[in-house]
Order: structure tokens, then C-alpha cells, then sequence
């Protein structure tokens, strides 16, 4: 069966579609050469059938697909749900909803950190995907016969995927536990690309207030230059040019010019007066209106302590069949060292039943661990 490319054909399979308590869901695009992801392909399941939408044909209206993805009625499955649903965002500001991550639903039930799907696929059904053509060009029409099949077995067998990941769920009561996840993966604060925050996505070692106000500048123009130019932001400035420039904060051409790390002649461009405008405005800010970099201090001799509730968190993790990255990260650990009331998901719902109050025990004394016939476990002290 060829792919749908007409509006009429995706408005009847998506109302067959609605029919259906899930629907499975996978896209494939293109996001090398624009800012916004480009969709290619959308490709989908019900219990009954298996589609594959050109996204790219002519004159097709997606209204119908964007409309199922936000029907109440209906669950729709991802594996990895972040990149479709942005996709999605991006192009209808809408985010689709309720949904179902089986990857998160993985993690929750202890097949390790970050299954990748084909691994997931196997152990859950014993079948070996075909991965030939997952990295093959989808903006080329027609879609072959190879492409076409790759994009329907993804979807089918995440079919039996779900259905046996929501099964061991209900059994084994965390059910909720993928619940809260999903509530991030549909707010619209993950997705919303603000050029004032653009800068948090940068990893750069920025101390002064002075550097950081350069640096919120140049980040925002940047991605205020990507957004609207619709290219990557490295094709406007590479991410270290970023941090040199709010160290150095040049006030000339010709400053600018002695950076290192930035392309030679690039100053001369329209880009380098840009540049220079945005350090222009962050040396004018005013200190008071910055945001506060969250300078955490680590608990003095809280080394040890960490080392400990890292053996806590592995234990916990082992002996429920959970990621242990799910309950908690080093970050995490590094925080309720320091505080008893951090901030952190480890301390909040599920995860403070299952390991923080345990933490907290451990820092108090209340708890010890000690290893029994080969395997760590918690000892209680009175």
C-alpha cells in the first residue's frame, strides 16, 4: 500500500483512526540544514491498520493528523517522544496529548538507562528490526518500497511494545509513575524556544555578571538570527564563539577580528555590527536584572556522603527494577548531600517513597548499609 498524499485520504484514515483507545506514532524528518525541524514522513498504527503520511506532498492539509493528536479519546504511543512532539509544536503550536513514552515506561519498569528502540523491540517480542534504511533521505519522492516498509514495521511493532510495557505497568502499580513523566513532555515551557533563555543551553563557564549579560545578548540575537533565516544555529555562530565573545566582550571591529575562535573575516559581515550591537546591550544591563546563576555549593565533607547515596540509589534501583537515572541524577545526590529540602525530583511523589526518604535516613544515621550473601541491603538503626 503506497503512502497517503491526499487531504480527503488522511481526513477518512484519521477518523478510522479516533476509533481506536491508541494509536502508535513515529516521524521522520529532516533537521540538518533548518532551524525548525523539517517533517518528512508521519507514520502511525491503530490496532487495526498501519499508514504512512507524505507529509511533503502537495497541497495535502495535516489539519486531520494535528486534530488526532490532540483527541482526548485517544492514547498516542511514541518511542522518544521529545523530537515528534516538538515537530508537532512547532508546526500546529499545539502539543499532542494524552500520550504514552515507552521508552520513559522502559526506564519506570528496569530495562535499563536509555533502551534504544530496536533493543526494546527484541526483548519485548523477539524480533530483529531492519535498521538498513533509518538514516535514508526522506525528502526524496517517490518513497520507496524499502522506506515504506521500514516506517510501517516501526509503528506495528510498537504496537505489541506498548501493550506489554502498560500491562507490567498496571501490575506492577506504576501506572502513575509514567504519568507524571508525561506531564513535561506535554507542557509547552519544554518547547518553547525563548531567545532570552537561549543562553541556558549553553555550556560555558561564564563567572562575572558582566560576562553573563554578554552572553545572554549574543545567545538571543543568534537564535533571533536562526529562527528567522530558519537555519541551524552553528550556521550563525558556532556555540564556542558564543562564551569567547561574552569573556572577551569586543567593542570593536577590530576586537572582535582577534578572536580565536571566530571564522576569519567573519567581523566584516552584516553579522559582525550585529555581534557588537548585542555586547553593545548586555554591558548596558543592569546587574539587578539578571538572573541569578545557580551557584550550588557542594556540603563541605559531602563527598562521602554522595559515594554512599550513590550505593543507595544502585541498591534501590536494582532491587525495584528501575533506571536508577529515572529516580535520580548525580546532581540530584550532589543537592540532598547539601539539603534535606532540595529542590529535586527525588525528593517529590513516587521517587521520595521509593529512595528519598531512604536518603534522607541515611544522612540522618537512621539507616546504614551493609552487604549480606554478596548483595548490599539496608540495615535500620535505632
Amino acid at each position: 500500500m503506497g503512502p497517503i498524499t491526499t487531504s480527503k485520504e488522511l481526513a477518512d484514515t484519521c477518523a478510522r483512526m479516533a476509533q481506536h483507545p491508541f494509536v502508535t506514532v513515529d516521524t521522520e524528518f529532516l533537521r540538518e540544514t533548518t532551524y525548525y525541524p523539517l517533517l518528512c514522513v508521519a507514520q502511525m498504527a491503530s490496532p487495526q491498520e498501519a499508514v504512512v503520511l507524505d507529509a511533503l506532498a502537495e497541497g495535502i492539509d495535516l489539519a486531520p493528523f494535528f486534530a488526532l493528536m490532540t483527541d482526548e479519546k485517544v492514547v498516542k504511543v511514541f518511542h522518544a517522544a521529545r523530537q515528534d512532539l516538538e515537530i508537532v509544536w512547532n508546526m500546529a503550536g499545539v502539543i499532542p496529548h494524552p500520550i504514552f513514552d515507552t521508552q520513559v515506561a522502559a526506564m519506570v519498569l528496569g530495562y535499563g538507562d536509555s533502551i534504544s528502540y530496536d533493543q526494546l523491540v527484541q526483548r519485548i517480542t523477539g524480533d530483529n528490526l531492519d535498521k538498513s534504511n533509518r538514516f535514508t533521505d526522506w525528502t526524496r519522492r517517490p518513497l520507496s518500497e524499502a522506506q515504506l516498509t521500514y516506517a510501517i514495521s516501526d509503528v506495528t511493532h510498537l504496537r505489541d511494545v506498548y501493550l506489554a510495557l502498560s500491562a507490567d505497568l498496571a501490575k506492577r502499580g506504576r501506572t502513575e509513575w509514567v504519568e507524571a513523566e508525561m506531564n513535561v513532555l506535554i507542557s509547552p515551557e519544554t518547547y518553547r524556544m525563548d531567545p532570552e533563555k537561549a543562553w541556558e543551553r549553553l555550556k560555558t563557564r561564564v563567572r562575572k555578571p558582566k560576562e553573563l549579560a554578554v552572553l545572554i545578548e549574543v545567545a538571543a540575537w543568534r537564535e533571533r538570527e536562526a529562527q528567522t533565516r530558519d537555519v541551524p544555529r552553528g550556521r550563525v555562530l558556532k556555540d564556542d564563539v558564543i562564551g569567547d565573545v561574552a569573556v572577551q566582550a569586543p567593542a570593536t571591529i577590530e576586537r572582535l577580528a582577534q578572536l580565536r575562535s571566530l571564522p576569519k573575516g567573519f567581523e566584516r559581515s552584516r553579522w559582525g555590527e550585529a555581534i557588537l550591537e548585542a555586547v553593545k546591550r548586555g554591558l548596558a544591563r543592569d546587574p539587578q536584572s539578571l538572573p541569578r546563576l545557580d551557584r550550588f555549593k557542594p556540603a563541605q565533607n559531602g563527598a562521602a556522603t554522595v559515594e554512599l547515596l550513590k550505593v543507595l540509589l544502585r541498591m534501590t534501583a536494582e532491587r525495584h527494577g528501575v533506571a536508577a537515572k529515572v529516580i535520580a541524577t548525580v546532581d540530584d545526590l550532589d543537592r540532598i548531600a547539601a539539603d534535606d529540602e532540595a529542590d529535586v525530583p527525588a525528593l517529590k511523589g513516587w521517587r521520595r517513597e521509593l529512595f528519598g526518604e531512604k536518603a534522607l535516613a541515611l544522612k540522618r544515621g537512621q539507616l546504614a548499609l551493609a552487604v549480606e550473601k554478596g548483595r548490599v541491603v539496608p540495615v535500620e538503626r535505632p
